[in-house]
C-alpha cells in the first residue's frame, strides 16, 4: 500500500503541472457549457431595465457595505506580522491588506498572488524563510471559515429545511467541511516545529478573521437580493451560496470567475428567480464586493509602488510630478485669468477674435464683467503663490479655483471636453499640494516685472478706453483712433469693469501681504558679537570675517546641538540672499551648514548667491546645481620672503627713503579709540572722501563701533599729526591678514598709500603672518580664452574698455608690484537663475550706501 501511495505521489510530483492544466481545462470546459446554458435565457432589455430601477440611496448603501465586506480579511495581514520580526505600522497593515486581499478576490490563482504580495509586502527585517513560513501559516485557514459555513449550511438543510432545494449538492458541503476540522487537529496535535509558534490565540484569530470574511460577504448576497426586492426567502440562498464558493475554491479560476456565477445563476432558478434576475443579482455583487474594492486597491498599489520607486530613486518622480502639477496649475490660473480680463476689459475684440474663441472653450467663465475681472485678477495673483510652491496659496487657490470650476461648469452645462480638463486641473491641484512648502512668498525682478506688467497694463488699458469713451462724442483728435472693437457697450460698463478692477487690486494687494508675509526668526537674526566672537574665537575667522562687525550684513548661523559653528554673512536683494566672501567658522561643518542655509532660504523662497568665493567652496556648490563665473583675482603678498631690496621694489625704496627724511613715520594704535582721536580719523576720512558716498558689503565704511575692533595703522607727519589710516583686518589664525579702510588727508603726500602698505608688510612679518591680502583685482584673466563662454567674454571686454567707470586694469596693475600669487575668486549663483539680473542685484548691493542692519541693544 505504502508502494503504492509513493508511485502515485511520484506520478503526481512529476506530471503536476499537466495534471493541474487539465484539472483546469475541464472546469473551464464545464463553465463555458453551463455559461452558454445560462446566458441563452438571459433577457438583455429586461437586465439593463433592472440595473437602472436601482436608486442611488441604495448604490451607495452596497458600495459601504461591500467596502466593509472587505475588512474582516485584514486580520489575516495583522496576524500574520505577529509572525515576523519586523514592526509595521497600522495603517502601513491596512493599505498593505487592502491591496492583497482586493487583488486575491479577483484575480487569486490559487493563493499565489495574495502569497507574492504578502512577501513583499512583508519582508522587512525577515529572510525569505520566515516571510514563506509565515504565509503558509495564514493560508491554512483561508478557507477555515467558508469549510464551517459548509458544516452549518448542511444543518440547515437536513435539519432545518432551509434550502432543502440544494440537497442534491452535499457533496460540495461535505466536501468543504472536512477542510476546517482535518486542519485544525492536525496543527493542535501536530509536533512539528513549523507550528511552534501557532498558538490557540492566533489561531483562533484567523478562524475568527476567515469566518467574518466568509459571512460578511454572504450577508452582502444577501443584502443586494433583499434590496432587489424579489420575493424569496433569503435565507434559502445560504446553502447554495457556500456551495458555489466551493465549486469557485476548487476550480482555481482567478476569483471563482464564471464557475461561481454559473453555478449561482442555474441554482437560483430553483427558487423561482429568472436567470436575468440571477445574472443582475451575481453581476452587483461582483460589482460591490471585488470590482470597486479592487479599483482602491489599484490606486492604493500604485501609490505603494510609487512610494518605492520614489525612494529608491532619491525622490525624483515624486519632484517631477509635484512640480509638473504646480507648472500645470500654474499656467491654467495665468491663461484662465487673462482670458477673462481680456473677455471683462474689451469684449468685442474677445468676441471676434479667432484665437481667443479658439481657446475661450479651454478656460473659466462667468456671465458677470464684474465677476470675471475678480476673479481674473485673483486667478493671476494666487498664481504667482502657486508657481512659487507657497503653502499658504493653497487653500485660497482651492477655493477660487472650485468655486470658478462649478460656476463655468453649471453655466456651460458640463461640456465633456471641459469638464475632462478640469477634473485633471483639479487632480493636479490636489497632487501639488505636498510641493507646496514654502514658508512665503518672495517676488523675484523676473516675476515682478511679468505680473506689473499684466497688472499694470490691464489697468492702463482699461483707463485709456474710459477716458476715449467719455469723449468719444467729441470729434476725433491727436493721432489716437480707436476701432469700436476696442469699445464696450456703454460707459456703465465699462465704470462696472473699472470697479471690479479696483475692488480685485484690494483684493489682490491683501492677498500679497498675505502670502509674503511669514515670522522667519533667522532671517531677522539682530546682531550678536558675543555670538560671533565665539565663533571667530573657537574656530578662527578669515580674510573677510572682520567685515561681518560693519554691520551692514545680516548674520546666518548653523549650530549643532546648540553650539553655533558657521557664519554666513549676507545681504537680501529681491529673492537672492548675497552671501559675502566665504563662511566663518567650523569648516568640516561647512557642507551640513550650507544644505541648511540653502534649505531654509528655500523655504522662505529666497536663493543663494556667493561673492567673492574661492575655487573649494566653488566646486562644492557646483555640486549642489550652482554655476559661476570667475569674479577677479585676489593679491597676496608673501610676507616670509618680501624685501625691498632688489631692482623689483626700487622705486617703492626710494620713496621709503623720502617718507623718512621729510619726518614722516608709521605707527599701530590699539582700540579702544577716544572721541577725540576718532574725530581726527573722521576728518580724514571726510577729505577722502570729498563728496562721494561710502561704499558698504565688501568694502568697509566709517563706523566708529567697527574701527574700534582692531588696530588701526597711521602715519603721521613730523609734528605728529595723522595724514593717512588704515584698519587692519586680523583673522586669528596668524596666517594672513590685510586691511579695508584706507583714507588720507589733503595734507597727505603722494604716494603715502604704498607707505601704509609697506610699513604694514614689515608690521605683519614681525607679527608673526605670513601672506598678505591686497584684496581683488575684479574681472582680472576673465575671458581670456577664445573658448571662454559667452559671459565671460563680455566681463573681459569691460575689463578691457571699462577704465571710464572703474579703473580695473590700473587697480591690477598697481597690485602687481607686490603681489606674489594671484588667487582666483569666483562668483557663485544658482543654475536656473538669470546671471543679467543677479549680476544687476550684485551691483546694487556693492553700491548702494551702507545701512546698519538690526542691533541689539547691549552693543556699544
Amino acid at each position: 500500500m505504502k508502494k503504492a501511495f509513493n508511485k502515485v505521489m511520484d506520478f503526481y510530483n512529476k506530471y503536476s503541472n499537466w495534471i493541474k492544466g487539465i484539472f483546469v481545462a475541464l472546469v473551464l470546459v464545464f463553465v463555458v457549457y453551463e455559461a452558454t446554458h445560462v446566458l441563452s435565457e438571459i433577457n438583455g432589455k429586461q437586465m439593463r431595465e433592472s440595473l437602472a430601477s436601482q436608486s442611488p440611496t441604495t448604490l451607495i448603501i452596497l458600495t459601504i457595505l461591500g467596502f466593509v465586506a472587505v475588512l474582516p480579511m485584514l486580520i489575516y495581514d495583522f496576524t500574520i506580522t505577529e509572525f515576523l520580526p519586523g514592526k509595521f505600522k497600522p495603517s502601513y497593515i491596512v493599505k498593505s491588506g487592502w491591496i492583497v486581499n482586493s487583488f486575491t478576490n479577483i484575480a487569486g490563482f490559487g493563493g499565489f498572488l495574495g502569497a507574492s504580495l504578502r512577501a513583499m509586502f512583508y519582508s522587512k527585517d525577515a529572510t525569505k524563510k520566515q516571510v514563506l513560513y509565515a504565509i503558509s501559516k495564514i493560508a491554512l485557514f483561508l478557507l477555515a471559515g467558508l469549510s464551517t459555513y459548509c458544516l452549518v449550511s448542511l444543518v440547515l438543510i437536513f435539519g432545518f429545511g432551509i434550502g432543502s432545494q440544494y440537497a442534491k449538492d452535499w457533496i460540495w458541503l461535505v466536501g468543504g467541511g472536512i477542510y476546517f476540522p482535518v486542519v485544525f487537529l492536525f496543527t493542535r496535535f501536530s509536533n512539528s516545529e513549523f507550528f511552534s509558534d501557532l498558538t490557540l490565540k492566533r489561531e483562533l484569530q484567523l478562524i475568527l478573521g476567515s469566518c467574518l470574511e466568509w459571512g460578511s460577504c454572504a450577508m452582502l448576497f444577501l443584502i443586494i437580493g433583499y434590496f432587489m426586492k424579489l420575493n424569496i426567502n433569503l435565507w434559502n440562498v445560504f446553502p447554495i451560496f457556500i456551495a458555489a464558493n466551493v465549486f469557485g475554491v476548487v476550480s482555481m479560476l482567478p476569483g471563482g470567475l464564471g464557475s461561481f456565477d454559473t453555478m449561482m445563476i442555474g441554482s437560483l432558478s430553483l427558487l423561482g428567480v429568472s436567470p436575468t434576475m440571477a445574472a443582475v443579482w451575481v453581476l452587483l455583487y461582483r460589482v460591490f464586493y471585488y470590482f470597486l474594492p479592487f479599483f482602491v486597491g489599484v490606486v492604493l498599489f500604485f501609490s505603494e509602488m510609487g512610494t518605492r520607486i520614489n525612494n529608491f530613486l532619491d525622490d525624483i518622480p515624486k519632484t517631477i510630478i509635484h512640480r509638473s502639477a504646480q507648472i500645470i496649475i500654474t499656467i491654467f490660473m495665468y491663461f484662465s485669468g487673462i482670458m477673462m480680463i481680456v473677455y471683462a476689459t474689451i469684449p468685442n475684440l474677445a468676441l471676434v477674435n479667432p484665437l481667443y474663441v479658439s481657446l475661450a472653450p479651454y478656460t473659466l467663465f462667468f456671465l458677470g464683467q464684474l465677476s470675471n475681472v475678480i476673479i481674473g485678477i485673483l486667478l493671476i495673483g494666487l498664481a504667482r503663490g502657486v508657481g512659487s510652491r507657497v503653502h499658504k496659496a493653497f487653500w485660497p487657490t482651492v477655493i477660487i479655483l472650485v468655486f470658478a470650476i462649478a460656476n463655468t461648469l453649471w453655466k456651460e452645462d458640463f461640456p465633456l471636453k471641459l469638464t475632462l480638463l478640469l477634473g485633471f486641473i483639479i487632480i493636479c491641484l490636489w497632487l501639488s499640494r505636498k510641493g507646496m512648502y514654502r514658508q512665503k512668498l518672495t517676488y523675484s525682478w523676473g516675476n515682478a516685472i511679468f505680473d506689473g506688467v499684466i497688472f499694470i497694463g490691464t489697468f492702463l488699458i482699461y483707463s485709456i478706453i474710459g477716458i476715449y469713451m467719455s469723449n468719444h462724442h467729441l470729434p476725433s483728435r491727436g493721432p489716437i483712433k480707436m476701432m469700436n472693437v476696442y469699445l464696450l457697450p456703454s460707459q456703465q460698463v465699462w465704470l462696472t469693469g473699472f470697479i471690479g478692477i479696483i475692488i480685485a487690486f484690494i483684493i489682490l494687494f491683501m492677498l500679497y501681504k498675505y502670502l509674503t508675509y511669514a515670522r522667519i526668526p533667522w532671517l531677522n537674526q539682530p546682531f550678536d558679537e558675543v555670538r560671533i566672537r565665539n565663533v571667530i574665537d573657537k574656530f578662527v575667522g578669515n580674510e573677510v570675517s572682520h567685515l561681518v562687525f560693519l554691520r551692514d550684513k545680516k548674520v546666518y548661523f548653523y549650530a549643532e546641538d546648540s553650539e553655533d559653528e558657521v557664519i554666513f554673512m549676507y545681504k537680501q536683494k529681491a529673492n537672492k540672499l548675497i552671501v559675502m566672501g566665504e563662511p566663518i567658522g567650523n569648516q568640516d561643518k561647512l557642507d551640513a551648514a550650507i544644505d541648511q542655509f540653502m534649505s531654509d532660504a528655500d523655504k522662505a523662497d529666497f536663493t543663494l548667491v556667493f561673492y567673492e568665493v574661492g575655487e573649494s567652496l566653488t566646486m562644492l556648490l557646483h555640486e549642489k546645481g550652482f554655476d559661476f563665473i570667475k569674479a577677479g583675482e585676489e593679491g597676496h603678498v608673501n610676507l616670509t620672503d618680501f624685501s625691498l631690496a632688489g631692482k623689483r621694489h626700487r622705486g617703492e625704496r626710494a620713496l621709503m627713503h623720502k617718507f623718512d627724511r621729510e619726518g614722516y613715520h608709521f605707527e599701530v594704535l590699539d582700540p579702544p579709540f577716544p572721541k577725540e582721536q576718532m574725530a581726527e580719523f573722521k576728518r580724514i576720512s571726510d577729505e577722502w572722501l570729498n563728496g562721494r558716498d561710502e561704499k558698504g558689503f565688501s568694502l568697509g565704511f566709517f563706523d566708529p563701533y567697527y574701527l574700534n575692533q582692531a588696530p588701526i595703522a597711521v602715519i603721521r607727519d613730523k609734528e605728529g599729526k595723522i595724514v593717512a589710516f588704515a584698519n587692519i583686518m586680523p583673522t586669528g589664525d596668524r596666517v594672513m591678514t590685510s586691511v579695508d579702510l584706507m583714507r588720507s588727508g589733503n595734507d597727505a603726500p603722494s604716494g603715502i598709500m604704498d607707505g601704509i602698505f609697506i610699513h604694514l608688510f614689515k608690521y605683519s612679518q614681525d607679527e608673526g603672518y605670513k601672506w598678505f591680502n591686497l584684496g581683488m583685482a575684479p574681472l582680472a584673466n576673465v575671458g581670456e580664452s577664445k573658448f571662454s563662454f559667452i559671459n565671460e567674454k563680455i566681463a573681459h571686454l569691460i575689463y578691457q574698455y571699462g577704465d571710464a567707470f572703474y579703473s580695473f586694469q590700473g587697480l591690477r596693475s598697481y597690485k602687481q608690484k607686490y603681489v606674489d600669487n594671484w588667487v582666483s575668486k569666483y562668483f557663485v549663483y544658482r543654475k536656473d537663475n538669470s546671471l543679467v539680473f543677479t549680476m544687476l542685484q550684485l551691483l546694487s548691493v556693492v553700491s548702494e550706501r551702507p545701512t546698519i542692519e538690526n542691533v541689539e541693544e547691549n552693543i556699544p
